[in-house]
């Protein structure tokens, strides 16, 4: 079964995490970066959107498959270091549908992305290393701190504080708030409305803004 699914509603592209908590381990990187591939490499209008399912949007790592495969977790973490640069320059508009709980990489996965609607009944945003004892990457602190307000990264990154969508919408962590049956949809209006816009200046106005978080996190566009 695949880890993310792909959808197209015209020129949108939504990828959907059918996993679960929508956790990050060797299978769902690979997957990742499997279907960003293919995204690049689509000529033409194209926008994305990026969601979840059922209550969970992604719960970032994998730390039970990390724990039963520890030589392979420095290279699982170097990949998604890799997505969330890549993300960042993607050559189309991407919006993060959040469906549900968006926790540690979720939540950085979710700043990888454009814009970001939240789901405004159920679920939080959270970075909630603090907690975890697990400080953030280099790579994981850039992506954070590029794109939130710089007090809201502050207040998360020390306090590991669980947002609600009301919070989270006052402090600028996410643009927009919907009601549950109304997070994908209008994901997909936001992302149709810049499907059209040349791709090329996209990717490059991408470069300009986030090229250099993208080198930190090790991705590379040109190889």
């Amino acid at each position: 079964m695949s880890t993310l699914e792909i959808e197209r509603r015209g020129d949108v592209a939504v990828l959907r995490m059918v996993d679960g908590e929508n956790r990050f381990n060797r299978t769902s990187i690979d997957r990742w970066h499997e279907v960003l591939g293919e995204l690049e490499a689509t000529a033409g209008p194209l926008a994305v959107v990026v969601t979840g399912d059922g209550k969970f949007f992604s719960n970032g790592l994998d730390l039970d498959w990390f724990g039963e495969h520890p030589e392979q977790a420095g290279g699982v973490v170097d990949d998604v270091h890799r997505l969330l640069g890549r993300l960042l320059v993607l050559p189309a508009y991407t919006v993060a549908a959040m469906n549900g709980h968006a926790f540690a990489g979720g939540a950085m996965l979710s700043c990888a992305c454009d814009v970001r609607v939240m789901r405004d009944d159920r679920g939080y945003w959270c970075l909630p290393e603090v907690d975890l004892g697990l400080p953030l990457t280099v790579p994981m602190k850039e992506v954070v701190t590029v794109r939130l307000p710089r007090a809201a990264a502050h207040d998360a990154i020390m306090t590991g504080r669980r947002y609600a969508a009301a919070d989270a919408h006052a402090l600028g962590i996410v643009e927009h708030v919907a009601a549950e049956d109304r997070v994908v949809d209008l994901s997909v209006e936001l992302a149709a409305a810049m499907a059209p816009k040349d791709r090329s200046v996209i990717a490059a106005h991408k470069q300009l803004l986030f090229g250099h978080v993208a080198a930190v996190c090790g991705w590379d566009p040109a190889g």
